[in-house]
């Protein structure tokens, strides 16, 4: 014998909510929509909430965005989601979102860092707003002409066309790996820079030869390479077979770049850091992977995602954004110490 299945009970309405909690559709309508203040006392408010909460209810997100003329969806433009750190961006921004019913939708380049096509027939209207890495801009292309709110991640505070900004304190990073460096007596030192063209990394190539040249008998060069292992340890190796004194220390962009730089030493026969020191830049899971550990500056990239996300809902309520930059931290580990005696 087969029993018949039961109906799903009903789904409760606002109208349930307005009856429970003995108010009207219109007070439901503003506690839940979070626009009650001045409007409904606080006790009327609790009252509405708690009703909401004991029946179940759950607003029509999907009705709502459509009256609000809202999508509830943000884009996150990155240049690679093989890059540690923008996976960890990610999870910031989208658990800011998930707070506020919104999705965050990845966007990456795909080679890294060019143009990538548009991911939407009209990005006005499938989006709300867009979070970029500076790092990405070219693949802003295709959605500048949709007119979207737009927050800006890492980038120059001068460029215009941002609706808010948030940055980390890269200037203050760099000069914590130079006062290092210069502090354990290297006067050496070679740059391993991104050959990535953009305002982050020009940022720490500006501060490294400022904090440099502060210490008079200090020679800096710099060398580029692409943003990977084999490019970094290609550049370094070009570096230790030059004539003239070795480097005692070297200065990465990035903790991808020195890993590259540790093996360049390793080859040569040298040792990190009794023959020379090197340093990163990010903290990604690389740095304690590697042996000796790298020292490296320590940058919150769950909180920059944390940031973007609460900035682009400023944005879009109408308030004001901050713009102030997040500190960053030198973690000093067994990749560095004081230069050869001879």
């Amino acid at each position: 014998m087969s029993s018949a299945r039961q109906p799903a009970p009903p789904r409760p309405t606002s109208r349930d909510v307005a009856r429970a909690a003995d108010v009207s559709q219109a007070t439901v309508s503003l506690v839940l929509g979070g626009k009650w203040q001045g409007r409904v006392s606080a006790t009327t408010a609790e009252r509405v909430r708690d009703s909401a909460r004991d029946l179940g209810y759950r607003p029509n997100l999907a009705a709502r965005s459509l009256r609000m003329g809202r999508t509830r969806t943000a884009l996150l433009v990155v240049p690679a989601l093989t890059n540690e750190f923008f996976a960890r961006v990610y999870t910031g921004a989208a658990a800011v979102a998930a707070e506020h019913d919104f999705g965050v939708v990845l966007y990456p380049s795909p080679d890294g860092t060019g143009p990538a096509r548009d991911p939407f027939a009209s990005a006005r209207a499938a989006l709300d707003g867009v979070i970029a890495s500076s790092m990405a801009a070219d693949a802003l292309g295709a959605l500048r002409g949709a007119e979207l709110p737009l927050v800006m991640l890492d980038s120059d505070p001068g460029d215009r066309g941002a609706a808010a900004r948030v940055n980390l304190d890269i200037a203050d990073g760099m000069r914590q790996v130079t006062d290092h460096l210069l502090g354990l007596g290297h006067r050496r030192i070679v740059h391993l820079a991104s050959a990535v063209d953009t305002w982050t990394f020009a940022v720490r190539a500006r501060a490294l030869r400022e904090a440099a040249g502060e210490v008079p008998g200090t020679v800096l060069h710099t060398v580029t390479a692409p943003l990977d292992v084999r490019s970094g340890r290609e550049a370094a190796e070009a570096v230790l077979a030059a004539p003239g004194p070795l480097p005692t220390a070297i200065v990465c962009d990035d903790d991808i770049l020195a890993a590259g730089a540790c093996k360049a030493v390793r080859r040569r026969g040298l040792r990190v850091p009794d023959d020379i020191s090197v340093t990163g830049f990010d903290d990604l899971a690389l740095a304690t992977a590697v042996e000796p550990e790298l020292t490296t500056v320590r940058l919150p990239a769950e909180q920059v995602g944390e940031r973007g996300m609460t900035a682009l809902l400023d944005v879009l309520e109408g308030r004001p954004a901050a713009h102030h930059d997040l500190p960053v931290t030198l973690v000093a580990r067994g990749s560095t110490a004081p230069p050869p005696t001879t």
